[in-house]
């Protein structure tokens, strides 16, 4: 396989295990079979698509392309892309030319009108942040996966059928994929309360008010400094921004593996 590429597998994906992590809990395993799965995931016309590439003949002749350089062309590809979704992400790091970083928001605090000592972080900020990050892997990985497919095609008719059949999944459960991966933000938003609850019941700093009421004092400029609490929630939504993206590009990934192998053998 070649390298840089991520390994494809049907354990339990790298998001899965982030949000579970998020939430302090481990996700249940589903008790039905994959198959019973896809069989609630795909409607009818999708499923009358899949038998035809499933019941498709491999007769033919290979395509006239270099399978060495479309294999190589691939790969290639796929590294411009993941990098450039990655460095995005990243905080740190070079940036290569005609890529932009999204900075993270720049939250001021929300003071309620019973004093400053009350203040509330806004999340709106980060949601329209992570929402922004997946507009960007959508806009980048969309046009990718249409390139490998195409490589596969150009290689022999049975990497064409595979194409194929990645292009029928592709459009059947493109609604369910962006209807689970739009939970993400939600589930990322109860974290942020958690995290700033739990920032609220466990600081010390505090001041009498000329009644004798205690009088909590809270600097939101350390928050974001290594060990605040949205210095860590700004780092757990970095991992699932990435957790994301591996989950996005895995089909390709192994698109490429099959690429790869028929190539090499």
């Amino acid at each position: 396989m070649a390298q840089g590429l991520p390994r494809t597998g049907f354990n339990r994906s790298r998001l899965v295990r982030a949000l579970a992590d998020l939430a302090a809990t481990d996700a249940a395993e589903s008790k039905q079979s994959f198959a019973d799965r896809l069989g609630q995931w795909l409607d009818f016309n999708s499923a009358l698509s899949l038998y035809s590439v499933l019941n498709a003949g491999t007769e033919g002749v290979a395509k006239g392309a270099s399978v060495a350089l479309t294999a190589a062309a691939a790969r290639e590809e796929f590294a411009r892309v993941r990098g450039g979704l990655v460095e995005s992400i990243t905080p740190d790091g070079v940036l290569r030319p005609g890529k932009t970083r999204m900075a993270l928001p720049d939250s001021p605090p929300q003071a309620s009108i019973e004093g400053a000592a009350d203040l509330a972080p806004d999340f709106a900020p980060y949601h329209r942040y992570y929402l922004a990050h997946q507009r960007d892997m959508n806009t980048s990985i969309g046009p990718l996966r249409a390139t490998v497919r195409a490589a596969l095609a150009a290689h022999s008719p049975a990497l064409e059928r595979l194409a194929a059949l990645d292009a029928v999944m592709d459009q059947a459960l493109e609604a369910r994929e962006r209807k689970l991966l739009a939970t993400v933000p939600g589930r990322l938003a109860k974290r942020f309360e958690q995290l700033f609850g739990a920032h609220r019941a466990a600081r010390a700093d505090t001041q009498v008010d000329s009644q004798g009421d205690i009088q909590v004092v809270d600097d939101p400029d350390r928050w974001m400094q290594p060990g605040g609490w949205l210095a860590v929630f700004c780092a757990e939504m970095q991992v699932a921004l990435l957790a994301e993206l591996e989950v996005r590009l895995q089909p390709i990934a192994g698109l490429i593996e099959a690429l790869d192998n028929e190539v090499t053998s």
